[in-house]
């Protein structure tokens, strides 16, 4: 079994976030590498404050999530081209936050890592 996990988010939908942020959080627990990778529109939650008063009924509020996540050590990727896309600011990044082009991605899966995509 691979000890490496990664979740792909691509977008900002605050179920989709939520329930991807909930599998992470499980994962980096089982003692997993585990890396959020933000691609598209989801690259947005990257920001400081965007995921402030993103709250799905059943759910932690993502910023809880998102804290726990990383403070439990899992890491948040932005997917590069993306973030330049938006015209985001890698001064505003959340925490546990890197900025990485395809190529870093595409490194961190070789060799056999489990992933979901939401």
């Amino acid at each position: 079994m691979a000890d490496r996990f990664v979740v792909n988010l691509t977008r900002e939908d605050a179920e989709r976030a939520s329930v991807a942020l909930v599998v992470a959080n499980a994962a980096v627990a089982s003692g997993k590498e585990t890396a959020v990778f933000l691609s598209t529109e989801a690259v947005r939650l990257s920001q400081r404050g965007y995921a402030d008063d993103v709250h799905v009924e059943g759910f932690a509020p993502l910023a809880e999530l998102i804290s726990r996540y990383t403070e439990a050590g899992g890491g948040i990727l932005g997917c590069q081209s993306c973030f330049k896309k938006y015209g985001l600011d890698e001064g505003q990044l959340i925490g546990g936050t890197s900025v990485v082009c395809s190529a870093s991605l595409v490194e961190l899966m070789s060799g056999g890592v489990s992933s979901l995509s939401y």
